[in-house]
């Protein structure tokens, strides 16, 4: 996969729980249950559901409820798909290779 044309989140909708439902530019799609961050330093937030149902896909394509809580889309895809950080950015298992 070209680390340019990685993919994408397209969509994201708040479920209830402060589970979080994702899809993506190549079709993978899940839900990711955010709970245990709930009442955390910046996620003391999500303790009012309210603000936890603004998540959108920020211009930078971060899944963000406000300036304050983002998260990155390449994580939450790798916790989806349980691919390794390499598996998406294959130049990361060239630069193991080479300093190994």
């Amino acid at each position: 996969m070209n680390e340019l044309r990685r993919p994408r989140p397209i969509a994201v909708k708040a479920l209830p729980g402060c589970r979080l439902w994702i899809r993506y530019s190549d079709g993978v799609e899940g839900t990711l249950d955010l709970s245990d961050l709930v009442g955390k330093g910046v996620f003391a937030a999500w303790e009012n559901e309210q603000e936890f149902e603004k998540v959108h896909i920020g211009s930078g394509r971060e899944i963000s409820w406000s300036k304050e809580i983002e998260m990155c889309p390449d994580a939450l895809y790798l916790w989806i798909t349980g691919k390794r950080p390499e598996d998406l950015f294959p130049r990361l298992r060239e630069l193991v290779q080479q300093h190994a």
